[in-house]
């Protein structure tokens, strides 16, 4: 389900959204560059832009709160 609800006027910092992604769901490129990691974690920010993708999600919270970005976990 792709619903895009509207959450109001953000606050301090944007929220962005973590989630995992497969590896092999991903282009060959970016398969080839994984290394032998199943899963990676993308950082997408409130339109569903990807904004980043990282190897674990710790390192996604992390480079998110650098950014003064507010991250939540996706499922």
């Amino acid at each position: 389900m792709d619903v895009k609800f509207d959450f109001g006027d953000e606050g301090e910092n944007p929220i962005v959204y973590v989630r995992p992604v497969k590896v092999a769901d991903l282009p060959e490129e970016i398969r080839q560059q994984a290394m032998g990691v199943d899963t990676l974690y993308a950082v997408h920010d409130a339109t569903g832009n990807q904004l980043a993708l990282v190897k674990d999600r710790r390192l996604a919270f992390v480079l998110a709160r650098q950014n003064q970005m507010d991250p939540v976990t996706v499922h």
